[in-house]
């Protein structure tokens, strides 16, 4: 299993900005056999940013993506246009999303299903608040969230998922969950996938951790057994730091 580490820079970097920085990361990165990267820019940038990355390792992803295929929804984009702007994958379900846009499951899972009949690879978000931590309801938020999410998806498309625990109180706070906390909650999910879907299936399904992912806890999170990469924000938006993250060292 290649590991997925996805670079996610949010509402920054203007259009010159995002290509230069592509362009810096396509001649500087190398990449390791056994991980794949993708970059996800804002809206804007994509096209850009894919006529840079033609032909390299780097894949290309959006941040967001609407659940109809077309229509009178100003500001929003369909996956048919992320298709044709070059993007392979599409973040869903980000905590940002559900927390400042009222994003709810059923909405969430009705997107999954939009991005996967175009052809999208989905990486699909779950992850507790901080209240739901303290109050030990970590694993049931968890458990609704895939179920909810993942109830009208058909069983072919399963393998074309990514799932991103991201903790809510770790992302942008500089706090991370520790490994072994980490890989607690994504143990419980590979195992309430394999309960869902057979065993093969979901040893095959790559679960990500994102929140306050860095170059110094990157390793120790990849070696956790059931953590097959991981969903970077702030840190991916500087080349060094984003280089050696994807370059991290197997402990």
């Amino acid at each position: 299993m290649q590991s997925l580490l996805a670079g996610n820079w949010k509402m920054f970097k203007t259009v010159r900005e995002a290509e230069l920085f592509a362009r810096g990361l396509v001649a500087e990165l190398d990449i390791p056999p056994d991980r794949e990267v993708v970059v996800a820019p804002a809206f804007p940038a994509l096209c850009t940013v894919a006529a840079v990355l033609r032909g390299s390792a780097i894949k290309l992803a959006a941040q967001n993506v609407h659940d109809q295929a077309q229509g009178a929804f100003t500001g929003e984009v369909s996956a048919g246009m992320l298709i044709d702007a070059g993007c392979e994958y599409v973040i869903v379900g980000h905590s940002e999303r559900r927390a400042l846009f009222g994003e709810t499951d059923a909405l969430i899972s009705r997107k999954l299903s939009a991005a996967l009949a175009r052809g999208l690879k989905p990486i699909f978000c779950v992850g507790e608040t901080l209240a739901a931590r303290e109050r030990g309801a970590t694993l049931t938020v968890i458990t609704g969230q895939i179920k909810e999410g993942l109830k009208n998806i058909d069983l072919g498309d399963i393998g074309n998922i990514a799932i991103a625990y991201e903790p809510v109180w770790a992302i942008g706070t500089g706090k991370t969950a520790t490994p072994e906390q980490a890989q607690e909650v994504h143990a419980f999910i590979r195992n309430a996938l394999q309960d869902a879907y057979g065993k093969e299936l979901a040893g095959e399904l790559r679960i990500l951790y994102g929140g306050s992912v860095n170059s110094g806890n990157i390793a120790n999170l990849m070696s956790e057994k059931d953590i097959n990469g991981a969903l970077v924000g702030g840190a991916s938006l500087d080349a060094g730091s984003f280089s050696e993250i994807v370059k991290y060292k197997e402990v």
